[in-house]
């Protein structure tokens, strides 16, 4: 693939870690504006260079970094703006919610051992009571007097554990003009009670919520499964895509009269993953939940599954282990034979991945896929019509300071497994660290914006810059 080079331009610096990067046009205005979400839960607007508060619910946030050394997971993950924002003033919201820390559903850390199969078959018990956190997903409105006020709460999930919630986890569909939420598999790692691959589970799965439905329910029910829905909000949803490990946002790229779905699914230990797709066929809430009451199996013809828990992307799901009588070498076990021979023809085959251990020389090795978009720009003609996407940091000897990554991919028209190529960066850092933790871009997808944070902890403050991405 064609070496490309790009420079950075910063925009915005000394901001909070930077979760969700998108462009609207505000009421009133002819050009587009930049919004920045921090995790810790405000939204800035970058307009005409200047840059304002849009929004602050840090009263609203879960207290986050306390107990993890800094590291989260939680936080404001998503925000969308409706097609109609410019009329209605509608847009999205997805945090975990202040004061509903619990204390998680497992008490140790969890680790699946094929030698012992009660590992393999872990239930989630007791959800009220073993649960980490509550996340909401909400509908508000921006006022004729430039105010915010909240419309309605769309539903309320309870997730198992702090990591695998999503991020950029709203984002509008332009072919269905339905809200589309991306969820995590509910974390720890290895998906402990398999969420992802079970139909009634929430987590580990691509929601489509239709909005239009203007269903006000008064404190929705904190749920996990989906026939733990009222009906009324039931009959909004539909299931796209089931086998999702954590996602960094669904993208979507015109091509002709339909539009290619673009996909990354967060790896465990081997590689990360970027799937793509055109037809797909959605499975309505009502008809899991049908199904699920005559303990039947609903039509999956057409429906998408990436794999996970199985795999994870190109490989089956494993462990790995260092050999005890050579350490340098690693033994790799896989961790769920049978599910990765269930899984093996139904699962979606990716577009890319790539690895954590990677020889190759053009390559790297990876930490954390966390930005996957369309780039239909001319100004960098090589990348054209390309993805683009982001890794956290380079996974090196050589530390410190660390570097994120930009890459590039393209779709191929025979859909088979596709090669990547690293994009350098002219753009120098000095001794700060660079973790690139969040990519975006513009309504048109001609413009590309990049976060990037001083740190992997959310606890460190104002440690983030955001930047074009330019020739």
């Amino acid at each position: 693939m064609r070496k490309v080079k790009v420079s950075l331009r910063p925009i915005v610096s000394r901001i909070n870690l930077p979760t969700v990067l998108k462009t609207t046009i505000l009421p009133g205005d002819s050009t587009e504006s930049l919004f920045i979400a921090t995790q810790v839960g405000e939204i800035f607007c970058v307009r005409n260079g200047v840059i304002d508060i849009f929004l602050d619910i840090r009263s609203q946030i879960l207290k986050l970094g306390t107990s993890s050394g800094g590291y989260d997971e939680r936080g404001l993950l998503g925000l969308a703006f409706h097609p109609e924002f410019y009329y209605n003033g509608l847009f999205y919201l997805h945090y975990s919610v202040a004061g509903t820390q619990g204390s998680g559903a497992l008490t140790k850390p969890f680790m699946p051992n094929p030698c012992d199969s009660s590992t393999l078959n872990l239930k989630w018990i007791n959800r009220d009571i073993h649960y980490d956190h509550i996340d909401t997903v909400e509908e508000w409105s921006l006022q004729s007097n430039g105010q915010s006020l909240k419309r309605r709460t769309l539903m309320n999930l309870r997730r198992p554990f702090l990591n695998h919630n999503g991020v950029n986890s709203l984002n509008f569909s332009p072919e269905t003009g339905k809200l589309v939420l991306t969820t995590g598999d509910g974390g720890s790692g290895y998906d402990p009670f398999n969420l992802s691959q079970d139909d009634m589970e929430i987590a580990g799965k691509i929601i489509e919520i239709d909005v239009t439905k203007h269903t006000f329910i008064d404190n929705p029910p904190v749920v996990t499964r989906f026939n733990e829905f009222p009906v009324p909000i039931q009959e909004t949803l539909t299931v796209i895509a089931k086998g999702v490990r954590n996602i960094p946002g669904i993208a979507f790229q015109r091509f002709y009269k339909q539009y290619i779905k673009y996909v990354g699914n967060v790896g465990q230990d081997l590689a990360e993953t970027i799937f793509s797709f055109v037809h797909y066929k959605p499975i309505p809430v009502t008809q899991l939940t049908q199904a699920f009451s005559m303990n039947s199996e609903p039509d999956q013809e057409g429906f998408i599954n990436f794999g996970w828990r199985g795999w994870e992307g190109t490989f089956p799901t494993s462990i790995i282990k260092e050999c005890s009588a050579n350490p340098t070498l690693e033994e790799r076990t896989i961790a769920y034979y049978d599910e990765a021979v269930k899984t093996s023809v139904p699962r979606l085959q990716p577009l890319t991945s790539y690895f954590h251990e990677d020889p190759r020389p053009d390559k790297f090795g990876a930490t954390a896929l966390t930005g996957v978009q369309p780039y239909m720009g001319n100004e960098i003609p090589d990348l054209t019509g390309s993805l683009v996407f982001t890794d956290l940091a380079r996974n090196e000897e050589s530390q410190p300071p660390v570097r994120g990554v930009l890459a590039y991919t393209r779709a191929s028209a025979d859909c088979k497994l596709n090669d990547f190529s690293v994009i350098e960066t002219n753009y120098n850092f000095g001794s700060q660290s660079a973790y690139y933790v969040s990519l975006g871009t513009n309504l048109e997808q001609t413009k590309l914006y990049l976060g990037v944070y001083g740190s992997m902890k959310v606890a460190d403050f104002n440690q983030g810059t955001i930047f074009e991405i330019v020739p």
